[in-house]
């Protein structure tokens, strides 16, 4: 057995890296504990977030941005201020060897002796210009001893409260003296193997760097570090999941399976087969499946899932859909009564033989309708049942449950998932769908328990979708987007309009299922300079004044959909919809997957800067899913960077896209290109991963410093391959009580927990 050590333990007479700062630099670790830095150990991985050469040159400044400098007084003066002369202040000239650089300090600039001419210090604030020459106002700054050796890199940190980059940086160094010789806990094999230094050269490296190619050196270790616990903490976690004993789902011949391929008025594309393959064989396997699918909208996953289900209840088993949202499951279960035909239809005059029976069991049913699910769910006598929330209250009982399909996973906690699994007397297979393509990188890390299986083939016969970013202010391209949507319905065609939010007006009176919050409800780059942002228009004001106020859309049958509609109310509006009674569906993203309307051909949606890319590129795919061609308007309240002669930007063009604010090139991104997984890449890019085990969102302290998703995909699976080694060959890592310690550390309970969102 492993005895219980930590990773940080060292000799009592040492420093190690839990050593509490308080013991070693005193009053300044009151005020770092407030960016949770408690010992040594968080200090170090408190890395600089960029480095200061000696020499600056013009091209690095840039009016308003705050600047780190190196320079040497040239003059200081001391001088009265101009209406006050009872006060003073310090206005001083610094040079760095190409350009000079004013300085006033109005007040507590401190004695003048400090920046006497001749003197060397680092000078950090926001950089301006006056009267045509470049300053700073009221700079911190720090006197550099004669002896420092000014051709060294000097590491920048973000300060915390009081504390400034300098003064942290002077902790670093006591912290490096004091600690000495770090415990590494990667095994020496895999340094060798990889060419990565140990971790006490590595922290150095990125503290006391003394070259870039030092810097690069030093977080190159430290990114794979984090890599590497990560891939770890999965690992391990497939390789238990491994272990469990579950239920083979091999199918029968003759079958529901067969019955369903042969009633398909379609062939399945190549990669629906592949991917069928593969499933059906984890089947039918003795261990519980584990399984992302993932693929671009409109690629078929329902009836790769549909199949996987049908093969579990040939085997004499259960397979229960967990839906995100009422509308959705009762998508669902309309789309696979209607692929299924009589196979849905068991014991029901018209049936098939061998047919089973499809449920839907929701919040909002009937006490009758609730009862009947409820019995032929745990009467084996539904094959397929079809649910959101409601599957997994206690009252649910399932006969067989064999396969837990999980769709739209993100929209789970933890517990849900694990409610429904439980529901089943062994570990039941799990498919998890997702309509928004995960880049490799992202798939790695946060899904790395769990298998892929991609679909990238779109079925034939989809009709493609040309998209066109619209700037609301010009009224004439307005009037057009409106007239396109009045000609599709005019030859017999549907359209969506979608809004960012509802309205005040429907807090009261509806039931409380929520609409999913937009995901760039904010614009993460914007700055406090920036003009306000427009108010979204809601989607109680579209609908009014689409009906009362847009001339091409006079005489249409324009309709509502939102996520606080009493449940009937939504059940009514979608059937209209896709009874082709509505001309116009006015909506929210709760329309954003599964909806399958073939007529519905154009979409606008409104303030489409309020989305990501990848929810509008998800929103997009409900047009276009017939015989027709789709076109999606993206409005947006923010005004371009126009080019010569007020040019609109174009998508096609780089440089067009680059001037263009972060949320135009969102919107041009999505018209530009019709790839989810491209996309998902661009997405991923400009948006940035966050914090990937969630510390970001919760306000703790960052664990993922240096590693970046954009960047690292390659590092990301030299790690997932090295963990894959040190888990086969040793699941609890007992060979290596360092590593095995280092993860419990770096992984709390919360931290566990969100990995398991797979």
């Amino acid at each position: 057995m492993t005895p219980e050590i930590s990773w940080t333990d060292r000799p009592p007479e040492s420093t190690g890296l839990g050593t509490p700062l308080a013991r070693l630099i005193g009053k300044t670790a009151t005020v770092l504990e407030h960016a949770g830095l408690r010992t040594a150990g968080d200090l170090l991985r408190w890395f600089p977030r960029d480095y200061l050469e000696p020499r600056l040159t013009t091209r690095r400044l840039v009016e308003g941005q705050h600047l780190v400098i190196v320079g040497e007084v040239v003059r200081a003066t001391v001088q009265p201020i101009r209406g006050n002369p009872r006060k003073k202040m310090l206005r001083a000239t610094i040079t760095d060897g190409t350009t000079q650089i004013d300085l006033t300090f109005f007040s507590h600039w401190g004695p003048a002796k400090d920046l006497a001419p001749g003197v060397r210090a680092v000078f950090s604030g926001k950089a301006g210009t006056f009267n045509g020459r470049w300053q700073l106002a009221h700079p911190d700054y720090q006197v550099i001893q004669e002896t420092a050796d000014l051709r060294e890199l000097l590491p920048i940190y973000r300060a915390v409260d009081k504390v400034t980059s300098w003064r942290i940086g002077s902790a670093m160094d006591i912290m490096l003296d004091a600690v000495g010789e770090v415990p590494d806990p990667v095994p020496p094999e895999l340094l060798a193997r990889r060419d990565l230094v140990d971790l006490t050269t590595a922290l150095r490296l990125v503290h006391q760097p003394r070259s870039w190619a030092e810097v690069e050196t030093g977080r190159k270790r430290l990114r794979y570090d984090e890599a590497l616990v990560l891939q770890t903490a999965l690992v391990q976690r497939r390789a238990a999941a491994a272990r469990d004993d579950g239920t083979a789902r091999p199918g029968r011949p003759g079958g529901l399976l067969e019955a369903f391929d042969a009633s398909l008025p379609f062939e399945l594309t190549d990669g629906q087969r592949a991917v069928g393959e593969e499933l059906a064989h984890e089947l039918a396997g003795t261990h519980p499946m584990h399984v992302l699918l993932q693929g671009d909208v409109g690629s078929g996953k329902t009836v790769v899932a549909l199949r996987a289900m049908l093969q579990v209840v040939d085997s004499g088993g259960q397979a229960a859909l967990l839906a995100p949202t009422e509308v959705l499951a009762a998508q669902h279960e309309r789309s696979v009564r209607a692929l299924l035909g009589p196979l849905a239809e068991g014991g029901l005059l018209g049936g098939a033989d061998d047919a089973t029976r499809v449920v839907l069991l929701t919040g909002s049913m009937s006490t009758d309708a609730r009862r009947r699910a409820l019995s032929e769910a745990a009467s084996g006598q539904a094959g397929i049942v079809i649910g959101t929330h409601a599957l997994i209250q206690d009252t649910v009982q399932l006969a067989d449950l064999g396969l837990v399909v999980v769709d739209e996973q993100h929209r789970f906690g933890v517990e849900q998932r694990d409610a429904l699994r439980a529901k089943a007397a062994r570990p039941p297979h799990v498919l998890v769908m997702t309509a928004t393509p995960i880049p490799r990188s992202v798939a790695m890390t946060v899904f790395g328990d769990m298998e892929t299986a991609m679909l990238r083939e779109l079925p034939a016969g989809r009709s493609p979708i040309a998209t066109h970013v619209v700037p609301q202010a010009q009224d004439a391209w307005m009037a057009r987007v409106w007239q396109v949507v009045a000609d599709q319905v005019a030859a017999g065609r549907q359209a969506y309009v979608v809004c960012s939010r509802i309205g005040e007006d429907a807090e009261a009176g509806f039931v409380d299922e929520v609409d999913p919050t937009p995901v760039d409800d904010l614009d993460p780059s914007a700055t406090p300079d920036a003009p306000p942002r427009p108010d979204p228009i809601s989607l109680l004001a579209a609908h009014e004044r689409l009906r009362t106020a847009t001339p091409q859309l006079a005489g249409l049958r324009i309709d509502l959909l939102h996520g606080r509609m009493l449940p009937a109310d939504k059940d009514l509006a979608m059937s209209r919809f896709a009874a082709g009674e509505t001309d116009v569906l006015v909506a929210t993203t709760v329309i954003e997957v599964g909806v399958d309307i073939p007529n519905a051909t154009v979409m606008v949606i409104l303030d489409a800067d309020r989305f990501g890319i990848s929810q509008l590129h998800q929103l997009r795919g409900r047009v276009g899913r017939g015989q027709h061609p789709g076109t999606c308007f993206l409005v947006t309240q923010v005004e371009p960077v126009r080019g010569q002669g007020g040019a609109m930007p174009d998508p096609a063009i780089p440089e067009s896209v680059a001037a263009q604010p972060p949320s135009w090139q969102r919107l041009l991104a999505v018209a530009g290109s019709t790839d989810g997984f491209a996309l998902a890449e661009a997405d991923l890019e400009l948006r940035g991963e966050g914090d990937v085990l969630g510390a970001a969102q919760s306000g703790r302290r960052r664990r993922i410093r240096l590693l970046r998703l954009t960047r690292d995909a390659d590092l990301i699976a030299t790690a997932r391959d090295d963990a894959q080694g040190l888990v086969a060959d040793d699941p609890d890592l007992e060979a290596h009580p360092l590593m095995a310690a280092w993860l419990r550390e770096t992984l709390d309970d919360e931290s566990a927990a969100y990995l398991e969102r797979g």
